[in-house]
């Protein structure tokens, strides 16, 4: 809140008045510009870099805010490769970071950049799901596979990988330019989400191939491929977020959300404290509320970000997910093995065996 003072006064009422009221009425003035500036009543704008999307995260903020009347959120929601260049902006820091690509966060804090969160609430986060009390994970996002319900009428709906494999060989020329997903070269997430999969099945660059050869078309957001879904550009969606799809299924009825029966990928949003936070203890406020019951809960009742606490109840919980999709979750593990993603040489190998793979397959 901006605050103004504006005093006018006449010279002739000025003549007039004893010089003691003038005194007295410039300390009052005074007096009324250091009481607007006190931290007691000035708001503070925190800045909040994420590659989350405000739609989906906006019942958490909202809570927040009630909770934090002095407190302006400055939320910026942004792509994830962006989310990482702004948290190394040392002219212009924000104040927290949070962001899905998982590899990006990890290296931040171990070049630095994130500052112990010492609470209770980061005290209490389970090990699995936080790295040196600096990142933490407070989302349990399963990934998905998402189509058209027409689609059903012209071939089998896919519930594992090796369907997928199947529908990318058997119904290729139907399936030509109407499949897609996340683009390896230009989000973070993509690229985790596809290193992931070659770690889990030997068959990935098989599926990788046969998506190539129908005509994938990559996008940089789950948001982009869930509308051209809906508008008939795409049939068929692969690893998706699943958090996001829930939500547009939601409203699109001709939208299907398939967990994978064979295995489902499990993704964490990563929050820190920004080493260079302009605004420390808001910021270290903002943090704790995300992973406190009260922000968990919220998370599992008004989002479908999934929480992580096993003492919330609601709709969406990592529990019930576990219960409902039974051993076939794989939680992409908050470790070391991490920071290996982001290694320069590693990276270029990676993505220079895609675009050889998506090569030789459009060649044939």
């Amino acid at each position: 809140m901006t605050w103004q003072r504006a005093i006018h006064t006449g010279r002739t009422a000025a003549r007039a008045r004893p010089s003691g009221w003038l005194i007295t009425g410039a300390l009052i003035g005074l007096l009324a510009g250091l009481a607007a500036s006190s931290p007691a009543e000035a708001r503070t704008a925190l800045v909040v870099e994420a590659a989350l999307d405000r739609d989906v995260f906006e019942p958490v903020l909202a809570a927040f805010a009630a909770e934090n009347p002095q407190l302006d959120v400055d939320y910026r929601d942004r792509s994830t490769l962006t989310v990482d260049q702004r948290a190394r902006d040392r002219d212009d820091p924000p104040d927290v970071v949070i962001s899905s690509a998982m590899p990006w966060q990890m290296a931040l804090s171990n070049e630095g950049l994130a500052q112990p969160l010492d609470v209770p609430e980061a005290a209490e986060w389970p090990a699995w799901a936080k790295w040196r009390d600096e990142v933490f994970g407070f989302t349990f996002e399963p990934i998905v596979m998402a189509y058209r319900l027409e689609l059903a009428s012209h071939m089998p709906p896919p519930e594992t990988h090796r369907d997928l494999l199947h529908l990318f060989t058997d119904y290729r020329e139907l399936l030509a330019g109407r499949l897609t997903t996340y683009s390896p070269e230009e989000s973070g997430v993509g690229y985790l989400l596809a290193q992931q999969d070659a770690r889990y099945t030997p068959r990935a660059w098989d599926l990788f191939t046969a998506m190539d050869a129908a005509d994938v078309q990559p996008e940089r957001t789950t948001r982009q491929m869930l509308e051209g879904l809906s508008d008939g550009r795409y049939w068929l969606g692969y690893n998706l977020l699943g958090s996001y799809a829930m939500v547009w299924a939601q409203t699109h009825p001709d939208i299907i959300v398939q967990v994978p029966n064979d295995y489902s990928l499990v993704l964490m949003r990563m929050a820190f404290v920004h080493r260079d936070a302009p605004h420390p203890s808001a910021a270290k406020r903002f943090v704790a509320f995300l992973l406190s019951q009260r922000g968990q809960h919220i998370m599992a009742g008004g989002t479908p970000l999934f929480s992580v606490r096993d003492d919330v109840i609601g709709p969406y919980t990592a529990q019930r997910l576990r219960d409902q999709v039974g051993d076939h979750l794989y939680p992409i593990p908050i470790n070391a093995t991490l920071l290996a993603f982001v290694d320069p040489l590693r990276r270029q190998a990676f993505l220079d065996r895609w675009r050889r793979e998506r090569q030789a397959s459009h060649a044939r």
